[in-house]
């Protein structure tokens, strides 16, 4: 059998999402899904590294090499320590609509097993000028999927449940202030706590790197 279909038999078998399995490989929902179904881009079987093959043993309770030994053939495990899985480039993130679930994909970026397993992540194309000059129009950064983050950190935020923002945060009890590097475009906009709950302001993830084409 392949890895993905052993993966895919033991969930169904003892009635585990593909969340909860990640919770006991220590991997994300993505990673599942794509372990399962392949590589999103063309379909082929992705290369989990010998890391991730210890942690689905683990999860399954068996040894690692007996794991092995039920993979024909054809399935291909990474001995490196670093793998890669694609993340899909979104050109718009949209309220209430999951970040997995979204028909926004322009492409896909790939970022290493190892960062994968730290949480949930999506890249975003940047559309505007408010951030230059460390972030361009059509640069593509990678996002790290969480609701909150710390003081002064570039965030993608959601205003009004339109399309996402990029823009440094900064935090004081009375409310939230949103800032683009470039003032002549996008001058510094305060949001009273009250404007955070009524439009309302969200934080959809804290923005980890920056990819840019030449």
């Amino acid at each position: 059998m392949k890895l993905s279909e052993i993966v895919k038999q033991y969930r169904k078998t003892h009635h585990l999402s593909m969340q909860e399995m990640a919770n006991l490989c220590g991997r994300t929902k993505p990673y599942i899904h794509q372990l399962e179904n392949g590589n999103p881009k063309t379909g082929e079987e992705i290369r989990p590294n010998i890391d991730t093959i210890e942690m689905l043993a683990k999860a399954m309770n068996i040894k690692i090499d007996e794991l092995v030994r039920m993979m024909d053939g054809d399935s291909v495990i990474d001995l490196k320590s670093c793998s890669s899985i694609l993340i899909p480039i979104l050109g718009k993130v949209v309220a209430g609509v999951p970040i997995e679930a979204t028909e926004d994909i322009l492409g896909y970026e790939e970022i290493t097993e190892h960062m994968a397993s730290k949480g949930e992540y999506f890249a975003l194309r940047i559309k505007g000028d408010s951030m230059l000059p460390k972030i361009c129009d059509g640069d593509t950064v990678i996002v790290k999927k969480q609701e909150s983050v710390e003081n002064g950190d570039v965030a993608i935020i959601l205003v009004d449940g339109n399309d996402a923002t990029c823009k440094k945060v900064k935090f004081n009890p009375n409310g939230i202030t949103l800032i683009g590097y470039n003032a002549s475009v996008y001058e510094p906009h305060f949001y009273t706590n009250d404007e955070i709950a009524s439009l309302p302001i969200s934080i959809v993830g804290k923005v980890v790197e920056l990819r840019r084409k030449f």
